[in-house]
């Protein structure tokens, strides 16, 4: 299984329903978190809605960050841009399988560093394990400061 997480906070329904969209067209049947809002983080900006997506694949994790840049693309996204700054669609491979390497970094830093990350990638796969630390995405969502780092499930229909 491959696990993606997709952010949006410019016209962030509309650019999640593209990325789920276009997911679901090419890789079949979607694994969907609930949607979250939360705060941008690093910078001053409007919330962003957050979610994780998990489908079964054959391609390379090389392939599935090509691809998910031409989603990037394809919203409009503009690169060069503030590495912290509004994003119509912010899309990344956080894990494929059990696998571990650094180009492209899976599994990918966020996970256990973000909220809207973990949080989401807990509800769709709690038994998960983490393929460095071995815990399971519930035990290290249970052990993450989530009182400083809210999130807060909405109602969108993808």
């Amino acid at each position: 299984m491959a696990y993606v997480s997709a952010g949006s906070n410019i016209e962030p329904e509309r650019h999640l329903r593209l990325a789920v969209s276009q997911l679901r067209a090419h890789y079949g049947p979607l694994q969907l978190s609930s949607v979250y809002r939360s705060r941008a983080a690093g910078f001053p900006g409007a919330d962003f809605l957050n979610l994780v997506a998990g489908f079964a694949t054959r391609e390379t994790p090389a392939a599935i960050v090509a691809g998910l840049e031409r989603l990037h693309m394809a919203a409009g996204r503009v690169r060069g841009a503030a590495r912290f700054a509004p994003r119509t669609l912010d899309l990344d491979l956080l894990l494929y399988g059990d696998q571990v390497c650094d180009a492209p970094q899976i599994p990918r830093r966020d996970i256990t560093e973000y909220s809207f990350v973990l949080g989401p990638l807990a509800e769709i796969a709690p038994q998960l394990r983490h393929p460095v630390s071995g815990a399971t995405m519930a035990e290290l969502w249970e052990r993450f400061d989530q009182a400083s780092h809210p999130i807060h499930r909405v109602a969108l229909e993808l």
